[in-house]
């Protein structure tokens, strides 16, 4: 008994013994293979990353933002998982080459050279550690074309004054490698807007490529304006044309303005911000042989804007927002336009300024303190020809300046938003209602002339008690100066975009009327420029 105790014993020793060194080997096998896959193949550190540079020195602008990845990575490889280039490399190298898709036509420096890495059958591949900083290189390459776009010191300079995106390279790198789809949208890294563009670009690129973008025919000497039950060759040139970009569900080929060409009209009129009717001028003709390269190049220009605009922006409960070429106003609340106004704004010698502020207060029934320019430059010499242009006007003089009196014919209308800036610019109601019914609206001193500003009054206060609507519509009686003090301030972001999409997908585009898109078009494309890095 007791020899089978003691055989019973070494067997269940020896057992576990071999179930242990089993285990220990099959541990250290699996443990041997992770650390092949996180253990950085590659040696990185500050000098060979300097001398990367001086081989490359295309780059060297890059340069900064590497150093800066590899050393929060404590100099281990990125790109590299054992001795081949990761997914996410690849799947970045993908983008790259579509970056035309993204609307942007900057060229990657040593293209050639990242080519041959993905190349497998390449007689010649860069090494790893070249390779390794080449695609990091590509990484802020690409992250600050489509994420960034033009440094914040060239935005002063072409008069770009909202708040400045900030953005991290190693964060975002991080962000991407956790979830490789955010490549393809990040509502996070781009204002939505951006991704609306971007369907609209390979919309417009495609009508390009098959070529359906076909000239509209009119003999310049004895054109007259179609209207409806008009028969004409060009009618059934426009009708196709409103069927390819969509404006018309079905082209019937038919050459006679009827009810279905009608409604399509009214629909381009609209997207264009045209005067709403059916005549088709020789002005709109004109508009729609403009080449299709251009409608292109207007929806590259404003995603290159959406690039600028912080993404919290958007976010926000309550805001305004102006789009000075559109000549509109939109009060969003809770991510949806509670209100939607036609404005107008300044003119080419007194151009409103893009910049953003916070509406502290509204004034009702507010005197119009004259700007000293103004007073210079007009009011004087009309003063000189009329002494009684003052009291005629219902001005007086206030302490060595000219102020106008409330009420109905003062130029500030029966109401102004406040939001403090150093170019003294607000918006307010307008006497001048006739002046909305023009296409383009470029009539003030800079300021913006709001249309439905009572409304804009009421929708900003409907949730405060103290003032309800009957308190508003005594304050705006004309007779007294009466200021609210908004309980929240109110985020004001004055824009300037030349093609918006809408929420449903339509592409809405609006005249170029401080020529902004020339200038930027020939900033990116045409004059060297700085983008963010």
């Amino acid at each position: 008994m007791r020899n089978f105790t003691s055989s019973l014993i070494i067997v269940t020793v020896s057992f576990f013994a071999f179930s242990f060194n089993s285990f220990s080997n099959s541990a250290k096998s699996k443990a041997d293979i992770t650390n092949s896959k996180t253990v950085s193949v590659i040696t990185l550190d500050a000098a060979s990353i300097n001398a990367f540079f001086k081989k490359y020195p295309k780059l060297k602008k890059y340069q900064k933002d590497v150093e800066g990845i590899y050393k929060a990575k404590d100099y281990k490889s990125i790109w590299y998982d054992d001795k081949s280039i990761t997914e996410f490399g690849s799947l970045l190298y993908q983008k790259v080459n579509v970056l035309k898709d993204q609307g942007i036509e900057e060229k990657m420096p040593y293209k050639e050279q990242i080519d041959e890495a993905f190349n497998e059958s390449a007689s010649s591949k860069p090494s790893q550690l070249d390779t390794e900083l080449l695609l990091t290189s590509m990484y802020v390459f690409y992250a600050s074309n489509v994420y960034s776009g033009v440094d914040p010191a060239t935005l002063k300079k072409i008069g770009w004054y909202l708040p400045a995106k900030s953005i991290s390279y190693t964060h975002i790198l991080d962000s991407l490698m956790v979830d490789s789809d955010r490549l393809d949208k990040d509502d996070n890294l781009l204002f939505s807007q951006y991704y609306r563009l971007k369907d609209a670009l390979k919309k417009y690129r495609k009508i390009e490529t098959d070529n359906l973008w076909q000239k509209i025919t009119i003999d310049s000497a004895t054109f007259k304006d179609l209207r409806p039950d008009d028969t004409a060759i060009a009618i059934k040139q426009i009708r196709n044309r409103l069927f390819v970009v969509g404006d018309l569900k079905q082209d019937s080929g038919s050459d006679i303005y009827d009810e279905e060409l009608m409604a399509g009209v009214l629909n381009y009129k609209k997207r264009y911000n045209l005067k709403i009717n059916y005549a088709l001028t020789r002005d709109i003709i004109n508009q729609m042989n403009e080449p299709i390269s251009k409608r292109i190049r207007t929806i590259m220009l404003n995603m290159e804007r959406c690039r600028w605009i912080p993404t919290k922006l958007a976010k926000a409960e309550e805001y305004v927002m102006v789009n000075i070429p559109s000549f509109r106003l939109f009060y969003v609340k809770d991510g949806k336009y509670d209100l939607v106004s036609d404005i107008f704004v300044g003119n080419r010698l007194s151009e409103t300024v893009i910049f953003s502020g916070n509406m502290d207060r509204i004034v009702f029934s507010p005197y119009w303190y004259v700007p000293t320019s103004i007073i210079q430059n007009e009011l004087k010499l009309q003063i000189a020809n009329d002494k009684n242009y003052l009291a005629d006007h219902n001005m007086e003089w206030n302490g060595g300046k000219v102020r106008q009196k409330p009420g109905p014919k003062n130029s500030l209308g029966l109401v102004k938003f406040m939001f403090p800036n150093p170019n003294d610019i607000y918006m307010h109601d307008t006497p001048a209602k006739s002046l909305f019914e023009f296409e383009k609206r470029t009539f003030s001193h800079g300021c913006i002339n709001v249309k439905e500003a009572k409304q804009l009054a009421l929708h900003i206060l409907k949730d405060d008690p103290d003032w309800p609507v009957d308190k508003i519509d005594s304050a705006m009686s004309g007779e007294k100066e009466t200021t609210c003090m908004l309980k929240r301030k109110i985020p004001v972001y004055i824009g300037y975009f030349t093609c918006w999409v809408q929420d449903n997908g339509e592409v809405n585009f609006f005249p170029d009327v401080y020529d902004r898109d020339q200038s930027l078009d020939k900033l990116i494309y045409n004059d060297a420029v700085t983008m963010r890095d």
